[in-house]
């Protein structure tokens, strides 16, 4: 067996890197959709990269088989190449993400995140769409309570989903995490929810409100900002649980 170790760890890794990207969407907990791709090729190449070890491992001992005037090597053996045992600890991670894949961030990333900025400095924004409520996304409810001059949140009814973080005091907040790459390199957007109970922490919930104006724009006060609940529903985690830049 230890002579098939290299080759062994290498299916192993793309065993686990070709289940989250290739046979479903488990990769979106880690990296921005579009590394899809290149996680696949990865996956691909280990494939090969492992067949060809094990095949060369085999050939060299068909190879030993047949000949015996094969010199031994430095340890005193024929040819063959174990691996050593601390290698073997690579192939956790691989079979802990190939069985037991790790859920995407949640609240406990959320609460240790430093308040955020979503844009510099306050200025006016686009005209929102027409209906009520209208859908946003936290960055876009964020950016514009906090930066929007011309204040286009005043009276409209918004709609956005994340998932619950709570704060020791009791207060709790509507949360999403931004990736620009991978989980890795993840911030926080945070909304504080006023007029409705919290649900139990990291559920994704979606949430009806109105916007409660705090502090001056672009200030230190104005994060994070307020929304009024009218209505919270319980909702699946989406697909892709990270917001993009």
């Amino acid at each position: 067996m230890r002579r098939y170790g290299p080759a062994l760890l290498l299916l192993l890794s793309a065993a686990a890197v070709l289940r989250i990207s290739l046979f479903s969407d488990l990769y979106l907990r880690y990296v921005q959709a579009g590394l899809r791709g290149y996680l696949v090729v990865s996956g691909v190449v280990l494939v090969v990269l492992g067949l060809l070890a094990a095949v060369r491992e085999t050939t060299r001992t068909y190879a030993h088989e047949h000949d015996n005037q094969e010199e031994p090597d430095d340890d005193g053996h024929h040819g063959h190449h174990h691996t050593p045992r601390i290698a073997w600890l690579l192939a956790v991670p691989a079979a802990a993400l190939l069985l037991f894949p790790p859920p995407a961030l949640g609240s406990y990333s959320a609460e240790r995140e430093a308040a955020q900025r979503a844009a510099q400095g306050v200025g006016t924004f686009p005209a929102l769409p027409s209906g009520d409520p209208v859908e946003l996304t936290l960055g876009q409810f964020t950016s514009r309570a906090i930066y929007d001059s011309g204040k286009s949140l005043t009276g409209r009814g918004v709609r956005m989903t994340g998932f619950v973080s709570r704060g020791d005091d009791g207060t709790w907040y509507l949360a999403r995490l931004l990736i620009t790459c991978c989980a890795a390199d993840a911030s926080t957007y945070k909304i504080e929810i006023r007029g409705a109970d919290a649900p139990v922490n990291d559920t994704w919930v979606t949430v009806t409100g109105t916007w409660h104006p705090k502090g001056t724009l672009g200030s230190e006060k104005a994060w994070p900002p307020l929304l009024d609940a009218t209505s919270v529903r319980k909702t699946k985690q989406p697909e892709n649980p990270y917001e993009r830049r």
